[in-house]
C-alpha cells in the first residue's frame, strides 16, 4: 500500500481516469444530476482534450465531463449551494452553503481538503474568492451588517486571518474579486464599489460611491460620478491602478486608484460603449470582457477599443463567462476590428435561460455542454419496461431522457401558462399521460407525440383545478385523475382503438388527495379504485356501476384517528393476506387489509427529520433477484431506502440528504436499480444507485432478534426501564390472578390479550381506545392467516416489539399536542368552565361516562375516599385483607377542579410541566396523610 496522498498524487487526468462503478458502501449512491442552479456560475476547469466544467446543482457540486458524458458529484453539504469559485489554476475549488460552511475541493482527484464550519455565523454568506496564488480564500456574508473574511485555508485554520464588517448604507455587496498581487480586492453593490487593502493581518475599505446624475461630494467616504444605470461587476484593470465597474447603462466606470485609498472624484471617468445593459464584466489578459442582454460578449482593449466580439451564441442575456486557464486555449489570428494578432482563450458562458456554451476563441465554433431549462421540477416518471426518463417543469417542458446515455431523446412544449404537475405511464408504456396546472390532461405516446384517440389540442378537460395525481389500471383501460378541488375523475376506453370517455367524476374528499392506486379485486380481473386524503378517509370507487357525470362510491373508510395519512402502496406478498401501505404524520406506517380496509399492523418507520411523504415498492425484474423485497421513499428533504417487511427496527433503513428545499417527486426505474427524485425549486433531479446489499450489511451491524428493538428503549437491555417493565409484566399478571387469594399462583412467561392496555399505560403510552382495539386486533389476528386460530396472549419481546411501534415516535412534544387540544375545546377564551370541560368529555369524540370522568380524576389528583376534601386527612383507614376496595369515585372529586380551567391548571392536573415559572393556585390539591 502506498503511502502518498491521493491528493498529491492527482494529475489533471486522474478525476475521470478512475473507475466509476456506483459506490457499494451506501444503499443510495447519487449516481447522475440532471439540471443546474440557474442563479450561480458554471466555471470552466478544463479545455484541450477534455472539455469540463463545474456548477452547482442544489446542494452538490457537478464536475461534468461533456467529452466523456461523466459526472463526478461533490457531495458534503447539507443546503443548497449559494457560491463557489475556482482557483486561477483550476485545481481549487470552493463551495460554500448559508450554513454557512466552505468545502475546499481537490479538482484533480474529487476529494475535499478543507472545512471552514460557521464562517459567517450570523446569516451565511452570498460569494467567495481565491487569491491569485490560491493560498487565500475570501468569503463575503449576507444579512444586514455583512462581513468580508480573508482565510489561510491551506493552514487549517480555524479562525479567519482578518474581518471587516461593511457599511450597510454601501448597499448590499454581491461581488467580490481578489487583484493579482493579493493585497487589494474588490466588492461591489448596485450603488457602490468597495476598495479593500490587505496588509498585515488587517483589512480596510474605501467606497466608490455612484450617484446617477453627479454632483457635489461633501464627505470623505469616497469618490462620486455620475453614472447611467446600476452597477453590475467590478474588477482590476489589467496593468494600470484602475477600478473598472461596468452599469446597466452600457457604461464602464474608471477609477484611477494609483494613489489607494486617496483618489479623487476628478480622476474617475464614464466611459459609454452600447446601448445594450452590460449583464455581467470581468478581467483577463490584456481585455475587459463583458455581456450583455442581447446575449453578446465583446473584448474591449486600451481605451476601450472594440477589439473582437460573438454575438451568435444564444438570445438570452448572459450571466457569467468563465475563462480556460491553458495557456494553448484559443489563438484568434484575424481581428475584425484591428488588424493584429489577438491571444483571446476559450471560454463557456452562461446565460439566464437553459442554454451554456462553449466558445473556441479561434474557430468562432460554439457548442452547447448543457441544455436544462431553469425551471422547477415537480414530475417526473420512469418507464415501466425501459431505461427512460420523463420530467416536467414549471415552464411547460416535457423532456423525454435516456437514463442508460443520460441524453435528452425528445422533448415536448405545452402552453407559455401550463406548468407540468405530474407525469405517469401506463403499466405496458405505451400511454403517457401528463397532467397541467389548468386542470387538462394530455396523453401522449412514448415519443411524446399526442395519442391518436386523445385530442392534441384540448385533450380531456374536466376541471378548474390543477392536476395533482394520476394513475393507469393495470389493463390501461381507465384512467384516473385527482386534482386540487379534492375530486377525483375516471376515464374509460371500451377498447385500444376508441376514444377516452368521462366514467364520471366524484368530490370525494375535504382535504387534499395523497394517493391515488388502482389494483385488482380479489379473485377477479377487473380493476378497483381506491384514493387517500389528508381527511384521513380512504373511499373506493364503483367502477361497475359508474356511468354518467357522477362516479359511484363504493365505500368510505377513516383509516387514522389523530394521525393524517401522506401516502398510499400497495404492500408486496410477503403474507398470505394482502395489504395496503400507508404513511403518516407521526413517522409510522399502517397495514391495512385491503379486503377488509381494517387496519392490521401499525409499524415505527423511519425517523429522519420529517415523516414519510413519499414510499414506492421497488420492482423486481426477476422472481429470484432477492429473498427481500425494498422501498424507497421520501422525506421533506431526504431519499431512503428500507427492507421489507417493515417490523420497526430502526436499522434497516438509510437515507441520503437529496434536495434541502424539498422533494417534490419520487420514481423507481424498472429494474429496481435506480429511483429518481424531483427537488422542485431547486430545479434538478437526482438518479441514485440502489445497493441492497449495502443496506442488509447495515442492517445485519444493527444486531439480530431483539438487539435492536432494546436499543429503542432508555437505557437499553439493561437500563432502568426495562427492569420496570419486567416487574409490570408480573404485576400484571398477580392483578389478572387477583391479588387477595390463596391459591398457589403459576408464574408464565405470557400475560393475556386484555392486559395489554393496562401494561402499555403502566410502561407510559396512553393510548385511545380506538388505538387499544386496533393493537389488540394487530396481536389477535398476527397468526390467524397461517394458522387458523387467534393469539390470546403475548410474551415480553412481542410486548417491546408492540410497544416501540405504537407509542409516539417523538417524544417530549405532548405540551404542544395538550395546547391544540385545549384551544380546540375553548375556541378563542383564555378559560373554560369546569361544568363546561366535564361535559365535553362526556359527550365527544370517545365519550366517557360520568363515574369514569370522577374516578380519571380522583386519581390525577390523588383523591381516594380516605383523604377526601370531604374527609380528614388525618383519619388512619381500615385497612384489612378481607375488605373488597371500594372502587366508586369520591365525592369530592368535582370540587377539587377549579370553576375556571386554563392552559396551565390543566397541566398541571395532568402533570405536564409548562411555560409558566409558577405553578396554578387554583387547583385543590389535598394535604398528604400525617
Amino acid at each position: 500500500m502506498s503511502g502518498q496522498s491521493e491528493v498529491y498524487s492527482a494529475t489533471r487526468d486522474t478525476l475521470f481516469s478512475k473507475n466509476n462503478t456506483p459506490d457499494t458502501t451506501h444503499a443510495l449512491t447519487l449516481e447522475w444530476v440532471y439540471g443546474r442552479t440557474p442563479c450561480l456560475p458554471v466555471l470552466t476547469l478544463q479545455d484541450l482534450d477534455q472539455q469540463v466544467v463545474l456548477y452547482a446543482a442544489a446542494n452538490v457540486g457537478v464536475i461534468y465531463n461533456h467529452t466523456s458524458n461523466s459526472q463526478h458529484i461533490l457531495q458534503g453539504h447539507s443546503r443548497n449551494l449559494c457560491a463557489l469559485c475556482v482557483s486561477q489554476d483550476k485545481r481549487w475549488i470552493a463551495t460554500a452553503d448559508p450554513s454557512p460552511m466552505v468545502l475546499v475541493w481537490d479538482s484533480y482527484s474529487g476529494i475535499p481538503v478543507c472545512t471552514l464550519c460557521d464562517c459567517h455565523p450570523k446569516d451565511g454568506l452570498t460569494d467567495l474568492a481565491f487569491s491569485q496564488d490560491a493560498k487565500l480564500l475570501v468569503t463575503l456574508g449576507t444579512g444586514q451588517m455583512q462581513h468580508v473574511c480573508i482565510w489561510d485555508w491551506t493552514n487549517d485554520a480555524e479562525r479567519p486571518v482578518c474581518c471587516l464588517d461593511l457599511n450597510p448604507s454601501h448597499g448590499f455587496q454581491k461581488h467580490i474579486v481578489f487583484n493579482s498581487s493579493g493585497s487589494e480586492l474588490l466588492s461591489c453593490s448596485c450603488s457602490h464599489v468597495l476598495l479593500y487593502s490587505l496588509e498585515q493581518k488587517s483589512l480596510s475599505c474605501f467606497a466608490l460611491r455612484l450617484r446617477k446624475g453627479g454632483g457635489q461630494d461633501t464627505g470623505r467616504s469616497g469618490s462620486m460620478c455620475a453614472a447611467d444605470g446600476a452597477l453590475v461587476q467590478t474588477g482590476f484593470h489589467w496593468s494600470e491602478a484602475q477600478v473598472l465597474t461596468a452599469t446597466t447603462g452600457g457604461s464602464v466606470v474608471v477609477w484611477d486608484v494609483s494613489e489607494g485609498a486617496t483618489a479623487q472624484k476628478d480622476k474617475v471617468s464614464v466611459c459609454h460603449l452600447q446601448e445594450a445593459p452590460f449583464t455581467v464584466m470581468t478581467v483577463t489578459d490584456s481585455y475587459l470582457v463583458t455581456g450583455d442582454t442581447e446575449g453578446t460578449v465583446k473584448f474591449y482593449g486600451r481605451q476601450f477599443l472594440l477589439l473582437a466580439f460573438f454575438p451568435d451564441m444564444n438570445l438570452d442575456p448572459v450571466s457569467f463567462i468563465s475563462f480556460s486557464s491553458e495557456a494553448s486555449a484559443g489563438l484568434l489570428q484575424d481581428c475584425p476590428i484591428r488588424k493584429e494578432e489577438l491571444f483571446i482563450r476559450n471560454f463557456v458562458a452562461s446565460c439566464s435561460g437553459p442554454q451554456v456554451v462553449h466558445v473556441n476563441a479561434e474557430t468562432d465554433e460554439v457548442r452547447t455542454l448543457l441544455d436544462e431549462e431553469p425551471e422547477p421540477i415537480h414530475a417526473l416518471c420512469c418507464h415501466p419496461s425501459r431505461p427512460l426518463l420523463v420530467t416536467g417543469n414549471n415552464g411547460g417542458l416535457l423532456k423525454l431522457r435516456d437514463a442508460a446515455s443520460k441524453r435528452t431523446v425528445s422533448r415536448r412544449r405545452f402552453g407559455a401558462q401550463e406548468q407540468i404537475t405530474c407525469v405517469t405511464y401506463d403499466p405496458q408504456g405505451v400511454l403517457l399521460a401528463v397532467g397541467l396546472s389548468s386542470g387538462c390532461v394530455h396523453l401522449l405516446d412514448s415519443s411524446l407525440h399526442s395519442d391518436p384517440h386523445s385530442d392534441p389540442q384540448d385533450g380531456l378537460r374536466f376541471s378548474r383545478h390543477s392536476i395533482a395525481l394520476l394513475s393507469f389500471s393495470s389493463d390501461a383501460l381507465h384512467l384516473a385523475a385527482a386534482d386540487d378541488g379534492f375530486a377525483v375523475t375516471v376515464f374509460r376506453r371500451v377498447s385500444e382503438s376508441a376514444a377516452w370517455e368521462s366514467l364520471g367524476r366524484h368530490r370525494s374528499h375535504f382535504a387534499p388527495v395523497r394517493s391515488l392506486l388502482f389494483g385488482l379485486q380479489l379473485d377477479s380481473t377487473q380493476p378497483r379504485l381506491l384514493s387517500l386524503g389528508q381527511d384521513r378517509r380512504l373511499v373506493e370507487y364503483d367502477l361497475e356501476c359508474s356511468s354518467g357525470p357522477r362516479l359511484s362510491l363504493l365505500s368510505t373508510e377513516r383509516v387514522e384517528q389523530r394521525a393524517v395519512p401522506l401516502s398510499m402502496s400497495w404492500y408486496p406478498p410477503l403474507s398470505t393476506e394482502q395489504f395496503i401501505l400507508l404513511s403518516t404524520d407521526q413517522y409510522k406506517l399502517r397495514l391495512i387489509n385491503s379486503t377488509t380496509l381494517m387496519s392490521r399492523k401499525l409499524i415505527l418507520g423511519p425517523t429522519y427529520g420529517s415523516p414519510l411523504q413519499r414510499v414506492q415498492v421497488l420492482p423486481k425484474t426477476k422472481p429470484e433477484q432477492s429473498l427481500s423485497y425494498y422501498m424507497a421513499f421520501t422525506t421533506r428533504d431526504m431519499v431512503g431506502l428500507q427492507i421489507l417487511p417493515a417490523d420497526g427496527n430502526p436499522f434497516r433503513s438509510q437515507v441520503q440528504i437529496a434536495h434541502p428545499s424539498g422533494v417534490s417527486s419520487l420514481s423507481a426505474a424498472f429494474d429496481g436499480r435506480h429511483v429518481v427524485t424531483a427537488g422542485g425549486a431547486d430545479c434538478s433531479a437526482m438518479s441514485w444507485s440502489v445497493s441492497t446489499q449495502a443496506l442488509e450489511a447495515a442492517a445485519a451491524l444493527g444486531g439480530t432478534h431483539m438487539q435492536p428493538f432494546y436499543t429503542l428503549l432508555d437505557g437499553g437491555r439493561h437500563g432502568h426501564f426495562f427492569r420496570e417493565m419486567e416487574d409490570f409484566f408480573f404485576y400484571i399478571q398477580l392483578r389478572h390472578q387477583g391479588t387477595w387469594t390463596e391459591q398457589s399462583r403459576q408464574i408464565c412467561a405470557c400475560i393475556p390479550l386484555s392486559e395489554v392496555s393496562t401494561m402499555m399505560r403502566a410502561a407510559g403510552h396512553f393510548p385511545t381506545e380506538q388505538e387499544i382495539e386496533d393493537m389488540l386486533n394487530e396481536v389477535k389476528f398476527s397468526r390467524y392467516a397461517d394458522t387458523g386460530r387467534y393469539v390470546t396472549e403475548l410474551d415480553l419481546e412481542d410486548f417491546i416489539k408492540l410497544f416501540v411501534n405504537h407509542r409516539p415516535a417523538l417524544r417530549g412534544t405532548t405540551e404542544e399536542e395538550l395546547e391544540q387540544a385545549f384551544r380546540l375545546l375553548r375556541g378563542e377564551r383564555a378559560t373554560m368552565e369546569r361544568e363546561e370541560l366535564l361535559q365535553l368529555l362526556q359527550s365527544q369524540g370517545e365519550t366517557m361516562t360520568e363515574d369514569e370522568v370522577l374516578q380519571s380524576f380522583s386519581s390525577l389528583l390523588e383523591l381516594s375516599e380516605d383523604h377526601s376534601p370531604d374527609r380528614s386527612p388525618d383519619r388512619t383507614p381500615d385497612r384489612t385483607p378481607d375488605r373488597t376496595p371500594d372502587l366508586s369515585p369520591p365525592t369530592g372529586s368535582k370540587s377539587a377542579v377549579p370553576a375556571e380551567v386554563s392552559l396551565e391548571t390543566l397541566a398541571q392536573i395532568l402533570g405536564f410541566s409548562t411555560a409558566s415559572d409558577s405553578p396554578p393556585k387554583d387547583v385543590k390539591k389535598p394535604l398528604p396523610p400525617h
